[in-house]
C-alpha cells in the first residue's frame, strides 16, 4: 500500500512537470482563490488585533457616556437625539456618590464639530483631540501614561491655570526631543498654553489613530475659554469584574435624574469595550462574507479547470491505462493514480496561493499602518482546501479512466 502511494505520487508529480504551462494554467483559479483567503484572514486577524490593543490601552472596565448614540451616523443625527439634554458635571457627582461599583470617573469638555489647530512658532498640527478633563483622566484611561513631565494638578484646575499636556506626536512636531517640550508655551485655537507634560502614544490603533494628538487641558481653564459651546462625556472605571453592574447603576442614575419615563428608552449612551468589539465584528463579518464568496468562485473555477485538463490527461493516456490494466493494474489503481494527480495540481496551487498571500499580507505592515497576521490555522485550511477541491473535482476524470476496457484502451491510437 505504501509503495502504491509512492508510486501514484512520483507519477503525478511527473505529470505536473512534463505539462508545466497547462498544470499552471489549470490550477490559476484555485492559487488566486487560496491567496485571497490568506490574505483576508490575515487582515482580519490584524484588525482584531489592533482592537484588542486599543481595548487594553484604554481599560477593559471603562465605558464611556454619552448623550449621543456613538458609532456611524451617515452625516446627521436623529431629531430626538439633537433635542436631548446635555449631560452636566451634576450628573457625573452623582454617578460617582450613588454608583458603588464605579471606581472612578472621568470628565471630558469637548466640541464635537471644531477643528483644533496647536501651533508653535511655525509648525502647527491640526485636528487635535483638544478637551478640557480632570486629574482622575489619568486613573480612569489606560492610554493616559506620562512620557516625560506630569499631569496638570487639582489645585491648576481649581485656578483655571493654562497648562496643557501633549501627545507624543504633537510633541514630536514641534521638538526636537520630547524632553524639549517641557516648560514651552504652545497656541491652541489662538490661547496660549504651558506644556507641563507629554503622554506616551498608546499601543495599537491604525490610520490616524495610529498618532496621539491629545491636547489636554485643565477642565475648569476649558469652562473660562468656552463657557457656552462644548458638550461633556464621561469614561468611568468600574471595579475589577463589576462593568455590568457599574453600567445597571449609572443607568438607573441616569435616567433618574434625565426625568426619562419608565416606558421610554434612555436618552443618553453607555458604550462599553464589550459592545465595541461586537460592533466591530459585525462590519468584519459582513466583509469576511464577501471576501468568502469571491474566492469560493475562484476555487470553483479552478477546479473545473484541473477536472477540464484531467478529462483531456484520461484521452491522452489511454494507450498507458490499458498496458497498466494488461499488467495487473486494478481499476483502484488506476483511479487513486488520477486522483492523485488531480489532488497534486490543486494543492501545488493551494502552496504557491499561501506563499502568495502570506508575502501580501506580510507587506502589508511595511506599506500602510495596517496590521496582518497569518495563523497557522489559516495555512492549514488553505492547504486542505485547495487538496480538497482537486479530490472533488478529480472524481469524474479518474473514473473515467478506471472504467476503461483495457482491450479497447490498447487499441487507441
Amino acid at each position: 500500500m505504501q509503495q502504491d502511494f509512492k508510486e501514484n505520487l512520483q507519477l503525478a508529480f511527473d505529470t505536473v512537470r512534463t505539462h508545466k504551462l497547462r498544470s499552471f494554467l489549470a490550477i490559476l483559479g484555485v492559487m488566486i482563490g487560496v491567496s485571497l483567503i490568506i490574505v483576508v484572514v490575515g487582515l482580519v486577524q490584524g484588525f482584531r488585533q489592533t482592537i484588542q490593543d486599543e481595548i487594553t490601552a484604554e481599560g477593559i472596565d471603562t465605558a464611556f457616556v454619552s448623550r449621543f448614540d456613538q458609532g456611524p451616523q451617515n452625516g446627521h443625527r436623529p431629531k430626538d437625539e439633537k433635542t436631548r439634554k446635555p449631560l452636566t458635571l451634576e450628573d457625573a457627582m452623582a454617578i460617582r456618590q450613588l454608583c458603588p461599583a464605579i471606581k472612578q470617573i472621568a470628565v471630558s469638555a469637548f466640541q464635537w464639530q471644531l477643528t483644533h489647530i496647536a501651533r508653535y512658532q511655525k509648525n502647527e498640527v491640526e485636528g487635535t483631540d483638544f478637551r478640557g478633563t480632570f486629574p482622575a483622566y489619568l486613573e480612569v484611561y489606560s492610554n493616559a501614561t506620562m512620557k516625560a513631565g506630569r499631569f496638570f494638578t487639582e489645585a491648576e484646575n481649581e485656578h483655571r491655570e493654562n497648562v496643557v499636556v501633549i501627545g507624543e506626536n504633537v510633541a514630536k512636531a514641534f521638538f526636537p526631543t520630547i524632553n524639549d517640550a517641557l516648560g514651552k508655551e504652545i497656541l491652541v485655537d489662538g490661547s496660549t498654553y504651558l506644556v507641563v507634560g507629554v503622554f506616551e502614544k498608546p499601543l495599537g490603533g491604525f490610520g490616524t489613530n495610529d498618532e496621539d494628538r491629545r491636547t489636554t487641558i485643565p477642565y475648569y481653564t476649558f469652562m473660562k475659554l468656552y463657557p457656552s459651546s462644548y458638550e461633556l462625556g464621561y469614561r468611568f472605571l468600574a471595579y475589577p469584574g463589576k462593568l455590568d453592574a457599574a453600567v445597571d447603576q449609572l443607568r438607573e442614575v441616569l435616567r433618574r435624574r434625565r426625568n426619562v419615563p419608565y416606558s421610554a428608552p434612555d436618552n443618553f449612551s453607555i458604550q462599553t469595550q464589550v459592545e465595541v468589539v461586537q460592533k466591530f465584528n459585525d462590519i468584519i463579518g459582513g466583509v469576511v462574507l464577501v471576501v468568502i464568496v469571491l474566492s469560493s468562485i475562484g476555487l470553483l473555477i479552478g477546479g473545473m479547470g484541473v477536472m477540464n485538463i484531467m478529462l483531456v490527461s484520461v484521452t491522452e493516456r489511454t494507450r498507458e491505462i490499458g498496458v497498466r490494466k494488461a499488467i495487473g493494474a486494478r481499476s483502484r489503481d488506476i483511479t487513486w493514480q488520477f486522483l492523485f494527480e488531480a489532488m497534486t495540481l490543486t494543492g501545488t496551487g493551494g502552496i504557491i496561493g499561501i506563499l502568495l498571500g502570506s508575502g501580501l499580507a506580510l507587506m502589508v505592515p511595511v506599506v500602510s499602518s495596517l496590521k496582518a497576521i497569518v495563523p497557522a490555522w489559516a495555512v492549514i485550511v488553505g492547504f486542505t482546501v485547495s487538496v480538497g477541491i482537486g479530490l472533488v473535482f478529480g472524481v469524474w476524470p479518474a473514473t473515467k479512466a478506471a472504467r476503461l476496457n483495457p482491450v479497447e484502451a490498447l487499441r487507441y491510437e
